[in-house]
């Protein structure tokens, strides 16, 4: 089954990681954007099949998207293995950056949230298979092309998952409005494994007992939470700051 990278910025990423398996390209006839034409040069440069069609036949292909004149024809969806992440992180000498998004619906926010952690330099994230929102078109264009760069990693379980990692000596931190710790107490400069919850019920019981330490975001306004990927925007960045004054 075939799945497509729509718009120009994220179908130059995903060309440039090389990883994406792209079977064909399909370009709006005529169009001579600066980044279309590079996207053509790379193409070729590697054989890549590129069709020139009409906008309407775009607009078909991937109705719900702004395809800005491109869409690429990838292969089914590459999810990474997370027993070759873990050996990854052995073998490097920093400390390992995780994070696991509990039911995350919403492409958008797990775009971002995509963005945010590679931006970082995150190691992975990792999904369950079940009950969330999978590596899709529109995922890769919120992710403005970081999705060709970030191992993502799909499991059958969360809470089992949690348990390897664990086992792998990375610690767990969880983010939940009612946690006694905040987000900014914890010492995060350990192998680390950062868990958001679903946009609307957080993080689920049974993971969230999976977890060393729950942190909280400080909400001193009317509302009582933040959009799930500014939260990952948040915590991801105060890892950094951690590790980087230590």
């Amino acid at each position: 089954m075939s799945t497509y990278i729509v718009g120009r910025n994220p179908v130059i990423e995903c060309l440039q990681s090389g990883t994406q398996g792209i079977e064909r390209i399909h370009i709006t006839e005529g169009n001579r954007h600066a980044r279309i034409r590079q996207i053509v040069a790379m193409a070729e440069r590697v054989g890549i099949p590129i069709k020139y069609c009409a906008r309407r036949e775009l607009d078909q292909l991937e109705p719900s998207l702004p395809h800005q004149g491109v869409i690429a024809v990838v292969r089914s969806a590459h999810y990474s293995d997370l027993s070759s992440i873990l050996s990854n992180i052995q073998r490097s000498e920093g400390n390992a950056l995780l994070v696991v998004l509990d039911g995350i619906q919403d492409p958008r926010n797990f775009g971002a949230i995509l963005r945010t952690a590679e931006a970082a330099n995150a190691d992975a994230v990792i999904i369950p298979k079940d009950r969330a929102v999978g590596i899709t078109a529109a995922v890769h264009k919120a992710s403005a092309g970081a999705s060709a760069h970030i191992p993502i990693v799909r499991v059958t379980n969360l809470a089992r998952t949690l348990d390897t990692l664990k086992d792998a000596g990375i610690w767990i931190a969880g983010a939940a409005g009612d946690a006694s710790s905040l987000y900014t107490d914890v010492d995060f400069n350990v192998p680390l494994c950062l868990v958001l919850g679903s946009e609307g019920s957080g993080i689920r019981r049974l993971v969230k007992q999976k977890c060393d330490y729950l942190v909280y975001l400080p909400m001193l306004g009317k509302m009582a939470s933040l959009n799930v990927s500014v939260a990952a925007g948040i915590l991801l960045y105060e890892v950094l700051r951690q590790r980087h004054t230590k």
